[in-house]
């Protein structure tokens, strides 16, 4: 069966939620449609990492050396319809047909910017705000869109982003090579790690000096400074979001990247180190359990993370 959409995934120091991840979006959609693309920051347990990757053979496993270059090249490699991101705190309980997102994007393809598989009429943001959504008959079954331009919501106007939205490959790669610095020099120049980003460090932030260059230097500044070339330059692009129903949520537990503020507490009980040692005594998420209590919001936390005993065959 041809591919129809490349899957490219972030994870660092999470095997366990990376497991749930590969095993949640593999339980709701068909594994045949996806090119699966893994961007894998080595950093601790990789022993762990190995045995999901060992169990997901199909997935091409990219160890991080240089993100913004790992991410370009994985990007100039794909050749499906449509790109989808994630995370690896990310879990699906719930799927949307890929005839009906891939339909969504011929009959509206002058308006479509993506379709989300988390957004649902259901969702507080959504039930409960003042964006005006708009029902679409595709193939006789019922689905939204909303203007992301004129979004009354910090979710509803954040129209590019790496946990749940399916865009067209084009429109992705448009939006980087409009975001990101892809000269070779540059790129050896302003690597994280390099000389002289050591030595303007002393003088101002790594992040800044980055960021006005465009390089990449981890998936919140992929995703943040994407969408902000995006709002930026709405008038280039299309302008709704469609969407069916909630599919998948961000499991908020714990904390592995520090670039961008985290908004909870990160719990003792939660830690890398600890979900890494029950991953090793064969304890995994309870992906079953999110689909039998469906969450109705974007970001969850403790109350849906359960988990269950590997059963041995």
């Amino acid at each position: 069966m041809q591919k129809v959409i490349s899957n490219i995934v972030f994870t660092k120091n999470r095997p366990m939620q990376l497991e749930a991840y590969l095993e949640s979006l593999h339980k709701n959609f068909s594994l045949e449609l996806f090119d699966t693309y893994i961007i894998y920051k080595v950093e601790l347990f990789e022993d762990e990492y190995e045995s999901v990757f060992s169990k997901y053979s199909n997935c091409n496993v990219i160890k991080e050396v240089d993100f913004h270059g790992d991410l370009l090249r994985v990007l100039g490699a794909i050749d499906t319809k449509y790109v989808l991101f994630g995370v690896d705190d990310v879990v699906y309980f719930d799927g949307v047909e890929p005839a009906i997102i891939d339909r969504t994007f011929q009959e509206h393809s002058e308006e479509v910017m993506g379709f989300s598989l988390r957004f649902g009429r259901d969702v507080d943001f959504i039930k409960h705000g003042n964006d005006k959504v708009t029902d679409v008959s595709i193939d006789g079954q019922l689905v939204y869109k909303l203007n992301w331009k004129n979004g009354q919501s910090p979710h509803t106007r954040y129209p590019f982003e790496l946990c749940a939205t399916v865009y067209p490959t084009s429109l992705v790669k448009r939006i980087v090579n409009n975001t990101a610095n892809d000269s070779p020099l540059a790129k050896k120049l302003l690597s994280p790690n390099s000389a002289l980003i050591k030595q303007l460090g002393k003088m101002m932030s790594t992040r800044k000096i980055l960021k006005r260059f465009g390089y990449f230097f981890s998936p919140n500044t992929f995703e943040s400074w994407c969408c902000r070339w995006c709002q930026n330059n709405a008038g280039q692009l299309p302008s709704y979001i469609y969407f069916q129903k909630l599919c998948a949520s961000v499991v908020d537990i714990n904390m592995v990247n520090i670039s961008n503020n985290n908004k909870f507490e990160q719990d003792a009980g939660y830690t890398v180190e600890v979900l890494n040692e029950k991953y090793r005594q064969g304890y995994r998420l309870d992906t079953d359990f999110l689909v039998s209590k469906k969450p109705l919001r974007t970001h969850i936390g403790q109350e849906y993370f359960r988990l269950k005993r590997e059963t041995q065959c």
